[in-house]
This record gives C-alpha cells, sequence and structure tokens, in this order.
C-alpha cells in the first residue's frame, strides 16, 4: 500500500455496492506501524442463491492480517447491518468494542449468546461523547433514524476531519430519541470537515423521508377501525415503530403480545435503557388466545416474508400460539425491500386465503423509512460543508447518483467507492491509492466459510441440478462385482419422466467407462471414480439436459 506521511486512510470492506453488511475501515499514521479502527461490523442475509446459509458479512482479512494495529471497532448504533458481525468476527480481531448503552446491551447479549462475553472489553460511551482511541480523536453525533441511539462519528487526526455519519435521517417529532443535532454539525462545518463519509439509501427519493410521528396518528386511527384481531408486522430492530405499533394498541384499548424471539430481545434491550418503560405488560403468546378478538394485537416479526419468521408460521397455520382468520387483519409497516418480494407476496396470499385483511403502506401512510431523502441529504451538505464526499450504504448506481448529488452542492471531489478501495484523505483531497482484498464470509451451521468455498459452490450447484451417486465394487482383478448402483436426489420423478429409464441409462455409461479403462486402471480407485464421474455426469446432461453433482463410490475388495 502507498503511504502519504500526513493522510487519513478509509477502506470500505463492506457497505459499498450494496446495502447492509457495513464495515469500514479508518486508519492513521505511517504505514508500518499505521494504527485503525472499525466502524460498524454488520451483516446481510441470504436468498435463493445462497442455500443453507441465512447470514453473510465481511471478510475481514485484510484486517485481521494488522490486528496487531487494530485499536477498536466503534459502533454507530443497532441494526444488524451495522453491528450483526461483531460476535462473529471478534475472536479474530480481538479488540476493544465501543457502543453507546442500548448497542452496548444487544452486543453483549450476542457475545454470551457465542459463549465469549467475558472475553471481551465492551466500554459504554454515553451519546454526545468524545473519546480518544490511539491517533483518533472521536466524537458521537447524535442522528435521527428508527433505532435508539443512532450516532455520527466525527473522526479527527492531524491530517483529516471526517464525518461518518452511519444511518440517519431528519425527524423534527421523532417518537424515541433527540433529533438530529444540527447545531453540533453546524459547528462541525465551522471547524473545517475534509471528507463526508455518507448513507446514500434513499438519494432518488425527493423531498423528505417523513416522521415516525405522522405513523404513529395513522396507526391509532387504523387500529381503531378494527373489530377483528390486529396484528402489525415490522422490523424488530426498528423500536421507534415498534413504540408507534405500542401506543396505537394500547390508545385503542388492545392489550399488546410480541410474537418472535427479536421482538423479545428488541423490547428487553430497549427496557434496559429506560425506553418502553411507560408501556403496559404485554401479554404472553399462551394467554393471547383468552382475549376478545377487539382487545388484542400481536406486534410479529416476518415483514418480508422470511419463512422461519413468526408471521410466516401465523400464514402456514403452524405457529403454537397465534392464528389469525376471517374478521382479523395484518398491517405491514414496513417497505418492501428489494430482492424480498417473491416472499412477501407468497405470505400475503396465505394470510389472504385464511381470510385475513391485509393493509400496506400503499394503502394507509404507516411507515417512513430511516434514512434521508435528497432534500435531507441537501440540508447535511449544507450544514456539514464538506471538501470532499464519499458516498456509502447503497448500490452501485446509488453511490453514483449521490456522487453526482454532493458534486452539486458545492464539494470539490465526490468518489463513488467500491469495497475494497483504499482512500487517502488529506489536505490536498481524496484519491484512490490502493485495493485492499475483501469479499464475502458465510455462515454455514456452526461454520464461517468464504463465499467462493468449494462447499459453497458445491450447494448452489446441487441446489440448481441435483446430486447423483454411483456406487460399484470391483474385485482384485479389475471385475465389477457389484454395481454400477444408482441413486438420486433432486432429479425429476414426474409421471413421464421416465425416471427407471434414466438410472438404467446413467448406470449403462458408468459400466462403459468402466470397461474402457486399461487393466492397470480398473483396480486403481480413484482412477475409476473419475472416470465414471465424469461419464455419468456427460450422459446425464445428454439425457436431462442439465449437469449434476455426480459422486462415484468405488470399493475394492
Amino acid at each position: 500500500m502507498t503511504s502519504k506521511p500526513d493522510a487519513l486512510y478509509f477502506v470500505p470492506l463492506g457497505g459499498a455496492d450494496e446495502i447492509g453488511m457495513n464495515f469500514n475501515l479508518y486508519g492513521y499514521g505511517p504505514e508500518e506501524n499505521r494504527r485503525w479502527i472499525i466502524v460498524d461490523c454488520g451483516v446481510t442475509f441470504g436468498d435463493l442463491s445462497t442455500p443453507g446459509v441465512d447470514v453473510i458479512m465481511p471478510d475481514p482479512r485484510f484486517i485481521e492480517e494488522r490486528a496487531h494495529q487494530l485499536e477498536a471497532i466503534i459502533l454507530t448504533h443497532a441494526h444488524e447491518d451495522h453491528m450483526g458481525a461483531v460476535a462473529h468476527l471478534w475472536q479474530r480481531l480481538r479488540c476493544p468494542i465501543y457502543a453507546t448503552p442500548f448497542t452496548a446491551w444487544l452486543v453483549r447479549d450476542r457475545l454470551q449468546e457465542k459463549g465469549i462475553l467475558g472475553e471481551v472489553p465492551v466500554h459504554e460511551l454515553p451519546l454526545e461523547s468524545r473519546i480518544k482511541v490511539g491517533p483518533f480523536d472521536l466524537e458521537l453525533i447524535t442522528m435521527s433514524h428508527s433505532i435508539p441511539e443512532p450516532n455520527g462519528i466525527a473522526i479527527r487526526t492531524p491530517a483529516a476531519t471526517v464525518l461518518h455519519t452511519g444511518d440517519w435521517k431528519l425527524d423534527a417529532n421523532p417518537v424515541l430519541g433527540g433529533t438530529t443535532d444540527a447545531k453540533a454539525l453546524k459547528a462541525l462545518g465551522d471547524e473545517g470537515v475534509t471528507a463526508m463519509v455518507c448513507d446514500s439509501t434513499n438519494v432518488f427519493s425527493p423531498g423528505e423521508a417523513g416522521s415516525e410521528a405522522s405513523v404513529r396518528e395513522e396507526m391509532i386511527k387504523v387500529v381503531g377501525q378494527q373489530t377483528g384481531r390486529v396484528a402489525i408486522a415490522s422490523f424488530a430492530s426498528n423500536v421507534a415503530r415498534l413504540k408507534s405499533a405500542i401506543e396505537a394498541a394500547e390508545a385503542n384499548g388492545r392489550k399488546v403480545c410480541l410474537v418472535g424471539r427479536s421482538m423479545h430481545r428488541m423490547t428487553n434491550a430497549a427496557k434496559a435503557v429506560g425506553i418502553l418503560s411507560e408501556a403496559q405488560e404485554f401479554v404472553d403468546e399462551e394467554d393471547a388466545a383468552r382475549f376478545p378478538p377487539h382487545k388484542i394485537c400481536f406486534i410479529c416479526t416476518g415483514s418480508q416474508g422470511e419463512p422461519r419468521a413468526a408471521l410466516s408460521r401465523i400464514a402456514e397455520g403452524s405457529h403454537r400460539n397465534v392464528k389469525l382468520g376471517e374478521g382479523d387483519v395484518v398491517l405491514f409497516s414496513s417497505r418492501m425491500i428489494p430482492g424480498n418480494e417473491r416472499g412477501i407476496f407468497d405470505l400475503m396470499n396465505k394470510l389472504a386465503e385464511r381470510g385475513v385483511r391485509l393493509i400496506t403502506e400503499r394503502d394507509h401512510p404507516i411507515h417512513v423509512s430511516g434514512h434521508p431523502c435528497r432534500d435531507e441529504l441537501k440540508q447535511m451538505y449544507e450544514w456539514v460543508r464538506p471538501q470532499n464526499a464519499i458516498p456509502v450504504h447503497g448500490e452501485r448506481r446509488h453511490l453514483i447518483e449521490h456522487a453526482a448529488f454532493a458534486k452539486e452542492q458545492g464539494v470539490k471531489k465526490a468518489i463513488a467507492p467500491r469495497n475494497g478501495d483504499v482512500f487517502e484523505i488529506s489536505a490536498k483531497g481524496i484519491r484512490i491509492v490502493d485495493e485492499a482484498p475483501w469479499g464475502q464470509l458465510h455462515l454455514d451451521g456452526n461454520f464461517i466459510v468464504r463465499a467462493d468455498a468449494p462447499s459453497m459452490r458445491e450447494r448452489r450447484k446441487m441446489s440448481w441440478s441435483g446430486v447423483v451417486s454411483v456406487a460399484m465394487a470391483i474385485d482384485s482383478r479389475g471385475r465389477i462385482v457389484s454395481g454400477p448402483d444408482i441413486r438420486t436426489v433432486g432429479l425429476p420423478e414426474e409421471p413421464g419422466t421416465d425416471l427407471e429409464d434414466f438410472l438404467d441409462e446413467l448406470a449403462d455409461a458408468a459400466e462403459a467407462a468402466f470397461g474402457r479403462l486399461n487393466g492397470k486402471a480398473r483396480t486403481d480407485e480413484d482412477a475409476v471414480e473419475d472416470a465414471v464421474r465424469m461419464a455419468v455426469r456427460r450422459e446425464a446432461n445428454r439425457i436431462w439436459g442439465r449437469k449434476p453433482v455426480v459422486e462415484a463410490m468405488v470399493l475394492m475388495t
């Protein structure tokens, strides 16, 4: 890596060219002894392209190799895409963690689950803290968002000052927490900001995101119009929405029942730091059925159609305690995240089949974003007046648009980053000087593996093309004494596919491949397996039009 004596370095390893999985590095000092901090350490979630994998996180090998130079992990807030990887990756990094009380509570909860809480130094910071971490002078600046205690971070070094905004919006009337601290942002702007690393999620959306208070009022009205059971589906991590939903239920004389483990986790964290303390006692799932329909409100996880979430189990009729049907209503108080449409529509269709009426943000204004739209971004640039801009927290199109927008606001230079870009930030401006290794890690059960690991490639192929197993027994003279025996997983077995003929032809291909081997090769287990595997794969492709994973097992007798 090239090195400038008096420069601050910024390296996104996640969250650039994608929404989610945020992982940002800041480095200062000579290359041989550069000190680093990590700002946020988040996850994203698997989809149909990652069978068997629910959690995906950044590959931290660049900073893992420099862990002896790593000062700390600083967390801006407690959303999964900003802190969900901490417990999974900490043992690779082994550094102190700094967070405000709500976020720290959730971090400790995750570390406890992993059984490593006692090893990890978690430092709890008051809001608006200013601390020194190595060569970094860090100031927390209060923002508005959809979760308690969101923070921007002013990162000061002798070389440059950066504002890392984290997730934010402008909300003059938030239902929890304070408003975005305009005074602190203006003061930082007066001091001089070399670069702003800023949220790009809603850069294409005109106007403002809107206030959570308006959602609360609309929700109170909509819940009041219902006579049956009401279920409100939202992200558990949107604690502001959770508070609005609770208030909407209680304003209409309904008891609240939380459904879903993450709902309980978030409310426990909120109560631990004095949030939601005014809410009435929640009803246990086991007791909810004894309340009349007009006296109960369920607040559920699963607004994105997640198959194992509470609302999906309710829609399938498999939830052990909660049943919804004719005369009941589900309010989807969330946006439809791109890529989740199929799962959400399947969920809605299952609910509709049960006679449940559905209300979404298209029917009533029961959702606002937690991220800034264009007017809010414009205001932020007016307050901070950064010399340069590095948009993050967006897909490629978001980052390019945000960079163009930043230039319209008068910044000298704006660069849309990619994961792995190494930025040099100094009084002379910003430039990309190198590329760091980056990638993804998959949480595969209890193991963490790289996204390009052979097991992941094989899993994807198996999910697309099935598996064929071929078993043979061969004696010491190179003769088949048993088999080829063919077994399949995931191949078509419907009437008309002639599966038995298909399997016979695969067996014939395996036997023919063995017959083409010379005498010595016929007693070489590896040679037989390779020949049989390739022949069966070719024959399957000829008949079926697909190339399944083929496993050949040869027993020498």
